[in-house]
């Protein structure tokens, strides 16, 4: 099959950048139905952008560099935040509906932590990513130019012999291998929280986008930034419930087993602080042996309606926020590194582009601002379409890669054991706190696992935690969600940090 891109992931910013391509012909490669089990679908706290009459794209810029610990790329934050109001009309003008409020319908505006305006759009209370991904499920459905290939996993980009995007390698739900042919490859795969022990994403985030990039030679930034959302609902699944910042933002608070506020004289804005603060906070009370507990009894009559899907995941668990404590745990939440991308998308692969929390693109440094990144995947969107609009032309035609590749491979599952083996080293040794022993312990053993499993995913799983933990040690100073307790001091200069896949000698390329 040839196609003018394809696009791999069914999340909010593999749909909207396959329908901004328009009218290219595309192939949407989502490995279940669009919309399903992405994290983009789970995101409740909202999409922040400047559309308050006391607010601006500058305030917003200037949050988010101070939220960054040192590492966001100013000029990145303020195209950004430029571009995020009328992006909020184009997803609104595709059916989004956001709350509004007042006999102006004006947009309804939340506050969350490092944020100096109430700037966060909501939709459905807690359900703004539901909603984004319904109406984008809805556009793609009906959308000519778009073929979703629905049950695919993407496995490797195929390269011509100049070393720009041939095609992709899938694997069909049957099992089945294809090669797709095109000059434009766009990876949406979502982040690595799956990889974790603890997470609020869904277990099929495990970096695959990642893993394929490092394998076409793509460039990787920051690997070692990973936030851990410090409320996460402290109950026996996996994943975890997410309890949204916006609870804190309303007034909610942190406490310990007596009651206790555990942000007291640790942050003068207390459960406000920056996500990375309290996270640590939540990680050492009960690495101490206690617990943490989110008091949200003071918002008894909001919770119903304005944070149903809280209220529904500690109803299914016994709990009713409005009389009772909730218990939490710091799980991770979201990837600020990734595939080095320019301002339109492009990675260092030519043809290959990025799009999503798989792609690093300066806005988040060491620690994400809270909503920006479904504001980051509804801004790239249109770039990328536009340049690859602009690439096609200057490259020679998809070559015929052929039915069946000639080094296909029987499907090999990774079963259970592996899979917990895997995520409880990460969360061990790649959490919220970190050194060089227990970064070297997950280094080998993520190797160890990327050279002798069989298993697509896994391998994949593996390459990609081994990457991070690379980057972990590496990065010897305490930074933004990165903390190396044997080194606690936070270096003078700030700097990115950039990994290949040669930085890993012995795996598979």
């Amino acid at each position: 099959m040839t196609y003018d891109a394809v696009v791999v992931g069914g999340g909010l910013a593999g749909m909207l950048t396959a329908f901004e391509l328009r009218p290219l012909k595309v192939a949407l490669v989502s490995y279940r139905s669009l919309g399903e089990l992405t994290s983009s679908a789970w995101a409740q706290g909202g999409i922040a952008a400047a559309v308050g009459d006391d607010d601006s794209p500058s305030l917003h810029t200037a949050d988010t560099v101070e939220a960054g610990a040192g590492l966001v790329e100013r000029r990145v934050a303020a195209r950004l935040t430029a571009d995020a109001p009328n992006a909020i009309e184009r997803i609104a003008s595709l059916g989004v509906r956001f709350d509004r409020e007042g006999e102006d319908s004006h947009y309804a505006l939340g506050r969350e932590a490092a944020h100096s305006r109430r700037r966060i759009l909501r939709a459905g209370g807690d359900a703004t990513g539901a909603e984004l991904v319904r109406a984008l499920v809805e556009a793609v459905h009906g959308a000519a130019w778009i073929e979703p290939l629905e049950g695919a996993r993407a496995l490797d980009a195929l390269l011509d012999a100049e070393g720009r995007i041939a095609g992709v390698l899938v694997r069909r739900a049957d099992g089945s291998l294809e090669r797709l042919s095109t000059r434009a490859l766009v990876l949406a795969t979502g982040g690595i929280g799956g990889l974790y022990e603890f997470t609020t994403n869904p277990r099929a985030s495990v970096g695959a986008g990642i893993a394929i990039a490092a394998r076409a030679g793509a460039k990787l930034e920051d690997l070692e930034f990973v936030q851990f959302h410090p409320t996460a609902l402290d109950v026996p699944i996996d994943p975890l419930p997410l309890l949204t910042e916006a609870l804190r933002g309303e007034g909610a608070r942190l406490v310990d087993e007596r009651g206790a506020r555990i942000m007291e004289g640790v942050h003068p804005a207390l459960e406000l602080a920056p996500r990375d603060v309290v996270a640590r906070r939540v990680f050492a009370v009960r690495a101490a042996g206690g617990r943490v507990f989110l008091d949200a009894r003071a918002l008894r009559d909001e919770l119903p309606e304005h944070f149903p899907t809280v209220f529904a995941a500690c109803a299914l668990h016994g709990l009713d926020p409005r009389v009772d404590l909730i218990p939490v745990v710091a799980a991770a939440h979201y990837h600020m590194g990734g595939i080095a991308i320019d301002l339109d998308g492009k990675t260092t692969v030519p043809g290959l582009y990025a799009c999503g929390e798989v792609a690093a693109t300066g806005v988040h440094g060491a620690n994400r601002l809270a909503s920006n990144s479904l504001l980051e995947s509804v801004v790239y969107p249109e770039r990328i379409a536009s340049d690859v609009r602009a690439y096609l032309p200057g490259v020679p035609p998809p070559v015929d890669l052929g039915a069946e590749p000639a080094d296909a491979r029987p499907y090999a599952p990774a079963y259970p054991a592996e899979w917990k083996a895997l995520r409880r080293e990460m969360y061990a040794g790649v959490g919220v706190e970190r050194d060089e022993a227990r970064l070297t312990h997950a280094l080998d053993t993520f190797r160890a696992i990327a050279e002798t499993n069989p298993s697509e995913e896994l391998r994949d799983a593996a390459t990609t935690a081994a990457l991070v933990a690379n980057a972990a040690l590496r990065r010897r100073e305490t930074r933004g969600s990165h903390l190396r307790v044997d080194f606690p001091e936070t270096a003078g200069t700030p700097g990115h940090s950039f990994s290949t896949l040669d930085d890993l000698v012995d795996l598979p390329a």
